[in-house]
């Protein structure tokens, strides 16, 4: 008979590594290792026993690449995974490729002393894992993303306006946390070039957040980059919160402008979706859209409340779009959404809003 306990299954070359992951889940009444392996080949045989409910998985590993077992893995058997990777340039690249291939999370390792580093992020790999067994698993492995991904390049990089964009009233801001990469990703790749700003607040570390930016911006027909502090933000461009830094809005005479800063953890994150949001409220008002995607926890809910209540327009993904409804389901739990909608529905929705009120100035 399988335990009411989340049943997780370690794959790491490192034997510290799984020892302490072995230590720290075991250690919550609510989830158990059932068994560790080394590389992905025993991963395979171990899996086909144990049917765990969630999979860590290193990258780097001996006899099969981490995200070669992924890619497989997502294609024949989908399963709620939970990446461990390094804080290092080519880790985000890795871990962001993983992320496409159907990954739900990752926990990024210290860069150094690891066993004090881990032991440290004990609660929030709980958490991770606690959100990964109720993840909806989507297998992208077998769209061939890499070849898209070329091609929707290649078709921006010739169609992409090189407009010097004057600035506009009108401005987007975006909350996520776990799934949201792939989901910032959907939401913005086909917008228009000629958008109203949008600033992103994902829930990511250092590193990470550039290479995120970087990836969406060969993608996007909008402008998307890390945040600079004190920037004039312009329409046609995304900017993204970078990792340890909230962001927020302010102004500067007629112009918007990016203020970042190393506040305290708000929600226990930093950036913080409801720095974000607030600073939306207070600055932009009713000229204000707020965008709530999949995510854990609650991080965002009392600031789009606090947007709506100024008179933004605010939009929540809907639960069966989102890999974790933590998020949105808070933010409508409180009254801060005016509408819930499909991922994919959510651009075309936005779109219309920003038209119906120009339309009406």
């Amino acid at each position: 008979m399988k335990s009411n306990k989340i049943s997780v299954l370690v794959v790491d070359d490192s034997a510290l590594i799984r020892r302490l992951l072995t230590e720290i889940i075991n250690a919550e009444s609510d989830m158990q290792v059932v068994a560790t392996a080394p590389d992905p080949l025993v991963a395979r045989e171990l899996i086909k026993l144990h049917n765990p409910d969630v999979l860590t998985l290193d990258v780097e590993m001996p006899r099969m690449d981490g995200l070669d077992f992924l890619e497989r893995l997502m294609r024949l058997r989908p399963m709620p995974v939970l990446m461990v990777s390094s804080l290092t340039d080519k880790g985000s690249e890795v871990t962001l490729r993983a992320l496409e291939l159907g990954a739900v999370d990752y926990i990024a390792k210290p860069k150094v002393d690891i066993a004090s580093g881990l032991q440290g992020y004990a609660e929030l790999i709980a958490e991770k894992i606690r959100a990964c067994s109720q993840a909806r698993v989507a297998s992208r492995a077998g769209h061939k993303a890499s070849d898209q991904a070329q091609l929707r390049a290649q078709a921006v990089a010739a169609s992409r306006k090189r407009t010097s964009y004057s600035t506009t009233e009108k401005i987007i801001f975006v909350g996520a946390s776990t799934g949201g990469t792939e989901a910032i990703k959907d939401f913005l790749i086909d917008l228009p070039a000629d958008m109203p700003a949008i600033l992103i607040t994902q829930h990511m570390p250092e590193n990470f957040t550039r290479t995120f930016a970087e990836r969406l911006d060969k993608l996007c027909t909008l402008r998307v980059s890390e945040a600079v502090h004190n920037q004039r933000i312009l329409p046609g461009h995304v900017y993204i919160a970078p990792g340890n830094l909230h962001l927020e809005v302010t102004r500067s005479g007629a112009n918007y402008m990016t203020f970042l800063h190393e506040g305290e953890p708000v929600n226990r994150h930093r950036p913080s979706v409801d720095v974000l949001f607030y600073s939306a409220a207070r600055v932009a008002g009713a000229n204000a859209v707020g965008v709530i995607l999949t995510g854990m926890g609650k991080d965002g809910a009392a600031g789009l409340l606090e947007m709506k209540r100024a008179g933004a327009y605010t939009l929540a993904q809907d639960e069966a779009s989102c890999v974790v409804f933590g998020m949105p389901k808070e933010a409508i739990a409180v009254g801060g959404v005016d509408e819930v909608l499909p991922l994919t529905q959510l651009p075309s929705r936005v779109i219309e809003h920003l038209g119906q009120r120009i339309n009406r100035v």
